[in-house]
């Protein structure tokens, strides 16, 4: 049976463009690099939200607006 090697990769962070390899960071700019990951993941999911959140603002307006209509037809037609 042959031996298979695996090979994990080191994580690394781009910094000004330079690609730097977690084993060379300090403890300091493990931290802050950790803080800035986590606060670009709220970011995507905040921004989820509010995509969600305006999608339905514009539906329940778009109904809104639609129903107001319908009973200004019937308020008109009734008359007539």
């Amino acid at each position: 049976m042959a031996n298979k090697e695996t090979v994990k990769e080191e994580n690394t962070v781009t910094i000004d463009g330079n690609k730097l390899k977690e084993s060379e960071l300090t403890e300091q700019q493990k931290y802050f690099a950790s803080q800035i990951q986590e606060a670009r993941g709220k970011r995507m999911q905040l921004q989820r939200q509010m995509d969600r959140n305006t999608a339905v603002i514009n539906s329940f307006e778009a109904a809104l607006v639609e129903t107001t209509k319908e009973i200004a037809e019937e308020v008109l037609s009734e008359e007539k």
